[in-house]
């Protein structure tokens, strides 16, 4: 990483293959130095989501913040390489995934391309995002919708297929031994 962290990400982790939780902590050590992990949200253990996939394993899902100098397409690029090299191989949209990273939150920017979306198309609908987003920042206002994401979370249904399953100590404290 070049420059100084200068803008505040919201990364969504996702796992439903293989060590799932090793799976994601391995990729938060993966971050530094590109990304500065400020704050990690429980892991929650949650159904997968979408039509024709109940066949699936369970999800771990996670979100966390941190600072970066990436520009958002960087940032992505960054991500996609860290699915590849924890083994993600494309199956079909919502498949079964060992690693999925995705952008929820990059500042106040809204994009809209091809490529990629800010904020995540879907955050405002996906308990499973609003549920450990809200575990670190409730008061947080969706750059486009202008509401926060504890009234963003007390829309969706209830968090129906998420459960807290803890972890946050544990790994934070591994990731900063990683980096000393």
């Amino acid at each position: 990483m070049t420059g100084k962290p200068t803008a505040t990400a919201y990364l969504g982790l996702g796992s439903n293959l293989g060590d799932r939780e090793g799976h994601l902590t391995r990729a938060i050590g993966w971050l530094p130095p590109q990304v500065a992990v400020e704050a990690l949200s429980s892991l929650y253990e949650t159904e997968p989501v979408g039509p024709n996939y109940s066949d699936q394993p369970r999800f771990l899902n996670a979100v966390l913040r941190g600072r970066t100098a990436l520009p958002p397409r960087e940032l992505l690029s960054f991500l996609k390489s860290l699915e590849a090299r924890a083994g993600r191989e494309q199956t079909f949209p919502g498949g079964p995934r060992t690693l999925d990273l995705d952008i929820i939150l990059y500042d106040d920017l809204v994009v809209a391309t091809p490529e990629l979306v800010i904020p995540h198309p879907r955050l405002a609908e996906r308990a499973f995002v609003l549920i450990p987003l809200a575990d670190i920042a409730p008061d947080l206002r969706h750059p486009a919708l202008g509401v926060t994401m504890a009234m963003l979370l007390a829309r969706v249904e209830g968090g129906v297929g998420v459960r807290k399953v803890g972890w946050r100590e544990r790994t934070l404290a591994k990731v900063e031994q990683d980096e000393s």
